[in-house]
């Protein structure tokens, strides 16, 4: 048999509901807010990195944005000679498919991935991805901007001039055990 919740008489269910939407106002605004302040971030310049691009060839964190001015990465979580890598990841990365309306935004959207970059085609291929995957296996790239190996995954927005990167914002950074990373 199905439990049930509470049964009340209609006001009473009006006046509960009425109190929660208060509640969830309050917390949207108070998202809002947060959003808000995180749009308001500034942004850090960084180093020279070198990711290893899927033919193999070592390329310049600049040269990923391949031309665009804003670099949206997801890095996905990686245990190096896994056939199947994290379902999380996995799954969510799955969804991005149609990444074309980022041209109007003068970005573009890559997946970054701690594993070699062997590893990274047969997978990206397994799962039937068809984004652009990067490697930095080789770089200290993913450890410095919140997703090293074991360090869960993150998502981080890039703006480039010319040839100097600035790390903008840190949407999500989240270790493996769901306990949020600190933003470098």
């Amino acid at each position: 048999m199905t439990a049930l919740p509470t049964i009340v008489d209609r006001d009473v269910w009006q006046a509960e509901l009425d109190q929660l939407r208060i509640r969830e106002k309050a917390a949207t605004r108070e998202l809002d807010a947060v959003a808000a302040q995180r749009r308001r971030l500034p942004a850090v310049r960084l180093p020279h990195y070198t990711l290893k691009a899927e033919d193999g060839s070592d390329v310049s964190l600049a040269e990923v944005f391949d031309g665009h001015s804003q670099l949206i990465t997801y890095h996905h979580m990686w245990t190096p000679g896994n056939t199947w890598q994290c379902p999380g990841c996995t799954g969510l990365t799955a969804q991005y498919s149609r990444l074309d309306f980022l041209d109007g935004y003068d970005a573009r959207f890559v997946i970054v991935t701690q594993g070699p970059m062997d590893e990274v085609l047969a997978y990206k291929s397994r799962v039937g991805n068809t984004m652009t995957w990067y490697s930095t296996a080789d770089s200290p790239f993913g450890a410095d901007v919140g997703a090293g190996p074991g360090a869960g995954f993150a998502v981080n927005t890039f703006l480039r001039d010319g040839d100097t990167v600035y790390r903008s914002c840190t949407p999500t950074a989240v270790a493996p055990n769901n306990s949020p990373t600190p933003s470098a």
